[in-house]
């Protein structure tokens, strides 16, 4: 990666506005030698000739007093998320060894009904699903959790204690090769999943975003 700046004599070119007074980043820069054993090349930066003069010198006064607003630092999926409700939910993608893949079934169908109808545990099971298309011999579960990450919290406490989900954990280890979680919030302008009966086929996208731009993709849908 190499850090630098654009020349005065550049921005002019790309039809950018001159140096102002204040704006040091524009001004031209010179590339050192990067550091031995760096990955960074150094900056070293120089005013115009011009940057001190009567006309920049009032402004550049001014803009000492100038009032800054600070950037908002609310995560863009706070800002998209539903206000109404305080729900957070886990989706987890076990990869099944093919010749357990019917056991695997049987024993999660025999188990996570349990936890969904048990009241004292604050999450409900929204689908179990095995991949048709990408990748084979999948598992996927989807939780919801009343209450967002203190639910969550205290599902898992709770679930250290439960003996038969910590067999139900064991055996079901010597089925998998690999499993992962994530954890999710709802879009505002979406509805809550709700079970349907089946057999139904469901599409699961996934988007990369530029960083930045998930307040505009959420407008756009």
């Amino acid at each position: 990666m190499r850090l630098c700046s654009i020349s005065v004599t550049a921005r002019r070119l790309l039809g950018g506005p001159g140096p102002r007074a204040g704006d040091v980043a524009s001004a031209a820069a010179a590339r050192l030698p990067p550091s031995e054993g760096s990955g960074l090349c150094m900056v070293k930066e120089y005013l115009p000739k011009n940057f001190y003069s009567k006309d920049n010198e009032g402004s550049w006064f001014r803009s000492l007093f100038v009032h800054k607003v600070d950037p908002r630092k609310d995560a863009h999926s706070t800002l998209l998320s539903k206000k109404e409700t305080s729900n957070l939910y886990k989706i987890q993608f076990h990869n099944v060894k093919p010749e357990y893949l019917d056991a695997y079934n049987s024993l999660t169908e025999a188990v996570l009904p349990k936890l969904h109808l048990d009241e004292d545990y604050p999450c409900s099971l929204v689908g179990n699903w095995n991949t048709w298309y990408g990748e084979q011999d999948q598992a996927v579960h989807l939780w919801r959790f009343s209450g967002g990450y203190p639910a969550l919290m205290d599902c898992m406490n709770k679930l250290k204690n439960n003996k038969e989900y910590l067999e139900f954990r064991r055996e079901r280890s010597q089925m998998l090769l690999s499993r992962r979680n994530q954890l999710l919030l709802e879009f505002s302008f979406w509805n809550e999943p709700q079970p349907r009966m089946g057999p139904n086929i469901y599409e699961l996208r996934t988007y990369k975003l530029k960083p930045g731009t998930m307040i505009e993709w959420g407008n756009n849908w």
